[in-house]
């Protein structure tokens, strides 16, 4: 896998050879007993950290998909309530990177769950005094706060703390690693559009080589039963992508031919120099989305993307914002938003409740 930029924190060098396994130990733990809050038939998952989706049981991945079933019919409501199942707990979003659709969601889920929320930016805090980032946990966590939800731009980052707070542990982003939250809200539209992923073939399309959403959504989706495949320019191919069970296309046409659902990921532009690309404008023609490929080959395809868009690069205008015929796609990319808020209130709800 790609190794990421390290960052100027003492920390990095004493884990990072821990942060960069393909394959972490997560620490879930499960009973398969049912409880009811309020309106809620929900499955218990005793689950300690969310660090990321590799080696995470289906019926773990099952039982938060079915709790966000619950809180999506009532969030699309008028005026949701919901119980204060997280009352008087505190939640610190700790997030190094910048960050709008996963943070904000995180803060709404929160809230509707009764907790409070407290957020820190690396900008304006002791981290630009030369602060690690196990002193911040700890300073934090000597606040009495009760889950940090991290995002790093070191893969491992999210792992690493677990180690030194004995409190819930969510992994919003680390480096190059993972990205379970986005995974699993991709993963829920994906089931409530087509009842099952079973089966389901669902192409990845874009920088494999730079993203966290790419491996969660591997992950996650061939634990469920989804066949998965990646299409991308071979400089973004990670090298070891064989090794994952995924199907690869170089070609954009032969894949949208193949899959049911295909998951645009941004291409991040910050990354993609030092050769990895001759051009934008090739890229965009050789893997750009749009409706001249879906009429070419008269292929009705479900789109996600995870945010943010380089419009008319990865995905054109069209099939971004086409939420309904005509047209042979069909654009989920407001559904996830909505879903990103459901999903987090289940993981928030599972871990502290």
């Amino acid at each position: 896998m790609h190794k990421p930029q390290p960052v100027n924190n003492r920390f990095i060098d004493s884990f990072f050879i821990i942060a960069n396994r393909l394959f972490p130990i997560n620490n879930f733990f499960v009973t398969s007993e049912e409880i009811s809050v309020s309106s809620y038939q929900i499955t218990h998952l005793t689950l300690k950290n969310l660090t990321g989706l590799c080696g995470i049981p289906a019926g773990d991945i099952t039982g938060l998909l079915d709790l966000t079933a619950g809180f999506k019919s009532k969030l699309v409501t008028p005026d949701p309530v919901f119980p204060a199942l997280l009352q008087n707990r505190r939640i610190a979003l700790v997030f190094f990177e910048n960050s709008t659709r996963t943070r904000f969601s995180f803060e709404i889920a929160a809230r509707h769950l009764g907790a409070n929320t407290l957020t820190f930016t690396s900008s304006g805090s002791s981290v630009s005094k030369g602060e690690t980032l196990s002193d911040t946990i700890r300073n934090l966590e000597a606040m009495k706060v009760d889950a940090f939800i991290l995002r790093h731009a070191s893969s491992g980052a999210a792992e690493f703390i677990t180690g030194i707070t004995n409190k819930s542990v969510i992994n919003a982003g680390d480096g190059a690693h993972e990205h379970p939250t986005q995974a699993l809200l991709d993963m829920f539209t994906l089931r409530e559009h087509f009842g099952s992923l079973a089966d389901l073939r669902v192409v990845i399309l874009g920088d494999v080589l730079h993203s966290r959403v790419a491996r969660s959504n591997i992950f996650g989706l061939q634990t469920l039963g989804a066949q998965v495949a990646l299409c991308s320019p071979a400089t973004l191919i990670p090298p070891d992508a064989a090794c994952l069970g995924v199907k690869l296309f170089t070609d954009l046409d032969h894949a949208i031919a193949w899959a049911d659902a295909a998951i645009v990921l941004r291409l991040q532009l910050e990354r993609t120099t030092g050769g990895y690309l001759p051009s934008l404008e090739e890229y965009s023609a050789h893997f750009g989305l749009n409706d001249e490929r879906l009429d070419k080959i008269r292929k009705h395809l479900l789109v996600l993307h995870p945010g943010p868009i380089n419009r008319e690069i990865e995905i054109s205008n069209n099939v971004a914002d086409r939420i309904q015929p005509p047209g042979y796609s069909k654009s989920m990319l407001l559904e996830q938003v909505t879903n990103g808020v459901a999903v987090r209130m289940a993981v928030l709800q599972t871990l502290l409740a």
